[in-house]
């Protein structure tokens, strides 16, 4: 199936990932619309995609089942990226329950009663739904074994999308994006990411902070080849009814991140500040992408030097000569202040 001409739904088009997959969309000539309640995607996001003429923002929740029931019938192709973050997951698990897993069940629902002629719905979950590695690099059968209630949330979004390939022949793909990062990528509050932060920290002459030692791992995938990967697994036929990883496909600790940062940035001079660890911090994740690279060519395009130098060059672009404004929307580093990381006593001694 070409994603080409075809009428698509993006739940969370707003939002980092998602905006980037929406101009990519509307360059192919395909009509989106954009479902975001804009919680932590932004209008300005979609400011170019929206002078196409081919994008349409409706502001409302996945939650909202009217809304939803407007929107479907009239898709060929879902994909579905609307979430509240890892860091939410902390203060208010019930939320993030609510939209990753409540909202994929009706959003899946309405697809399957309203929407017969569907050509595809694309779940767009999370490498967080493996925990941290057993092994590595990390096949797509892994154990599943989140650390958080955020990727238990995606798990079961992703559990809700194969029982409907297996009741009703839903015709659905599960990716499983590992860290993206590049334009647009959130820096402030609970939804702030690991590199912008450094680079906002750096463009204020502050030094990165790294919870725990720095020595956990991540594959950081640059936001178009993720949006690449979302595309072409889409158009795989081949790929119905599984899950498929997409990322760069080599792993960087979270210090030797920092590091380069420093380097690039001309502030080698600053020292790493290293704080308490996270919670339920995943320790290691390293992707393997064969299935994908296999069943559609996928190559990832954008190393990580040339990705973090774009990265940089945007968050500059967006100080517009006052780094601190930027500083000042990040907030605190964390949400999970007073999180009680001691384990809980035995039933017997309560």
């Amino acid at each position: 199936m070409a994603l080409r001409d075809k009428r698509i739904l993006v739940t969370g088009g707003a939002g980092f990932i998602g905006s980037s997959l929406v101009d990519a969309l509307a360059a192919r000539g395909n009509r989106v619309t954009v479902l975001d309640d804009l919680s932590t995607g932004k209008r300005a996001n979609l400011a170019d995609a929206l002078q196409t003429g081919r994008v349409t923002l409706v502001e409302d929740s996945i939650l909202n089942s009217d809304i939803l029931q407007a929107l479907v019938p009239q898709a060929d192709v879902i994909f579905h990226l609307a979430v509240q973050c890892l860091r939410i997951c902390f203060d208010q698990p019930h939320l993030v329950h609510d939209v990753n897993a409540t909202g994929t069940l009706g959003l899946l629902e309405t697809a399957y009663r309203l929407n017969p002629g569907l050509e595809r719905f694309v779940y767009v979950s999370s490498s967080e739904v493996y925990g941290t590695a057993r092994r590595a690099p990390m096949t797509e059968s892994h154990p599943l074994a989140p650390t958080t209630t955020y990727g238990a949330s995606k798990l079961a979004g992703e559990l809700y999308t194969q029982a409907y390939v297996t009741m009703y022949g839903m015709p659905a793909v599960i990716a499983r994006p590992f860290n993206t990062y590049g334009i647009r990528e959130h820096h402030e509050g609970a939804s702030g990411e690991v590199i912008p932060r450094f680079i906002v920290n750096l463009l204020n002459d502050r030094p990165p902070v790294v919870f725990g030692d720095g020595q956990q791992t991540r594959d950081f995938t640059y936001v178009s080849d993720t949006v690449d990967g979302l595309i072409r697994v889409a158009e795989c036929d081949a790929l119905l009814g599984e899950a498929v990883n997409i990322a760069y496909g080599q792993e960087a600790t979270i210090d030797a991140i920092a590091r380069r940062l420093l380097s690039l940035m001309g502030r080698d001079a600053l020292a790493i500040q290293y704080e308490a660890e996270r919670p339920a911090d995943v320790r290691r994740h390293y992707a393997d992408i064969t299935k994908l690279r296999n069943a559609t060519g996928f190559e990832p395009a954008v190393s990580l030097a040339e990705g973090l130098q774009r990265a940089v060059d945007w968050f500059k672009s967006c100080a517009q000569g006052d780094p601190a404004a930027l500083l000042a929307q990040c907030g605190a580093a964390r949400n999970w202040e007073g999180v009680q990381k001691t384990p809980c006593a035995p039933t017997s001694a309560r």
